[in-house]
């Protein structure tokens, strides 16, 4: 765990640049129309992205950017886009869930209704892309291209993982296994937060940098190591293949931290709803491992309890499940699991930074390393 003062200190410089993404994304959204129905909607549209957040993503493609040399200016679109993506995902993301908070508040759907919500969604996403294509006077039409197909796989990526959770509860399937929730977690939560923003900031720093070719790794300019166009490339060494592996491992880790804190943080700093997960009847690994190890009555039980509807299941029945998880270890289980998967994607990120030692900007190394140390030993 790191001392107090670095952990306020990586707190605020996520709440700095959390703060300066949404002030140019708010500044890009529209404010007013002469129809007053379209004036609502844009009121809507700002809501999420003014209810503040963490700025994680956003933060580690600025971060990931400057660690290779990149200019913070050039990173900005990408990462304020990478915010907005983050807030009109979980407006859909909400409604799926029927979750009923989000960031200490009513969710959208539950402030403005469904339908409207939806719309919301749908109008912040078609902005993400607009936002997106302003980088080509910022960075160039190709890295500006190169970016736009990163966020085409991460949203495909994304979906493709919220597709099997949704699966799993619309069709109450409870014959899990870890593995199935590894491979959902990676494509729901590791490419979004920790993978694709690492590998746009090491495109945007390809760009920016054109002293990155003077850089060598192994007798290797930096730029040939880091593949071009957002592709995995075949060099044994490469950095954008090694950033798929390094944020897996981080993604899982962060999810699984997530859902721990779902269960036992205080409410005030999560800014959802404590238990809600267990409300949502989501598959968590905690859940997973309750199931394995509860004999068949016991199993049965958290199974009828979790297969209800959210409106029928009662607050006696959640508590019943979560102290069955502490009482068969299945918090501490989840807590152990993710720690190896940080462990592992630490020593990634510190082999990483070995490979590229030349074109690594060394004080960014270690702030970076820190955050993604913080990621997974947060308490919100």
């Amino acid at each position: 765990m790191k001392a107090e003062p670095e952990i306020e200190r990586l707190k605020a410089t996520l709440a700095e640049n959390k703060k300066e993404l949404d002030a140019l994304v708010l500044q890009f959204l529209p404010k007013t129309h002469k129809s007053k129905q379209i004036s609502n909607l844009y009121e809507m549209m700002r809501d999420y992205p003014s209810r503040g957040g963490k700025g994680l993503r956003g933060t580690l493609c600025i971060m990931w950017c400057e660690l290779f040399g990149g200019r913070r200016e050039e990173a900005l679109v990408t990462a304020a886009a990478l915010e907005l993506f983050q807030n009109w995902i979980l407006i859909h993301d909400d409604i799926e869930d029927k979750s009923d908070m989000r960031r200490g508040a009513p969710a959208l759907h539950k402030k403005y209704g469904l339908e409207l919500a939806i719309n919301v969604g749908d109008a912040l996403h078609g902005k993400m892309w607009e936002l997106l294509l302003t980088n080509s006077d910022i960075i160039g039409k190709e890295a500006t291209l190169e970016i736009l197909s990163e966020f085409a796989n991460m949203l495909n990526e994304t979906t493709e993982g919220q597709q099997m959770e949704l699966a799993w509860t619309t069709h109450n399937e409870w014959d899990i296994d870890e593995e199935d929730y590894l491979l959902m977690v990676t494509k729901k939560a590791a490419w979004y937060t920790c993978i694709s923003p690492s590998r746009m900031g090491a495109i945007i720093a390809v760009r920016s940098l054109s002293s990155l070719t003077q850089a060598t790794s192994f007798g290797k300019p930096i730029h040939a190591i880091i593949t071009n166009q957002g592709k995995r490339d075949k060099h044994p060494n490469g950095i954008m293949e090694r950033l798929v592996g390094l944020g897996t491992d981080l993604g899982i880790s962060f999810q699984i931290i997530d859902d721990v804190l779902n269960l036992t943080a205080e409410e005030s700093k999560y800014g959802k709803e404590i238990l809600g997960d267990l409300y949502e009847g989501k598959r968590t690994l905690m859940v997973i491992h309750l199931l394995r190890k509860s004999d068949e009555s016991t199993r049965s039980k958290i199974i009828g309890y979790l297969s209800k509807r959210r409106e029928e299941k009662s607050r006696e029945e959640m508590k019943y499940v979560f102290n069955r998880m502490k009482e068969y270890g299945s918090i501490d289980y989840a807590i152990d699991f993710a720690r190896k998967h940080s462990e592992k994607a630490l020593s990634e990120f510190d082999e990483l930074t070995r490979i590229a030692d030349g074109g690594i900007t060394s004080d960014r190394c270690l702030e970076l390393r820190g955050l993604l140390e913080y990621l997974t030993n947060r308490d919100y």
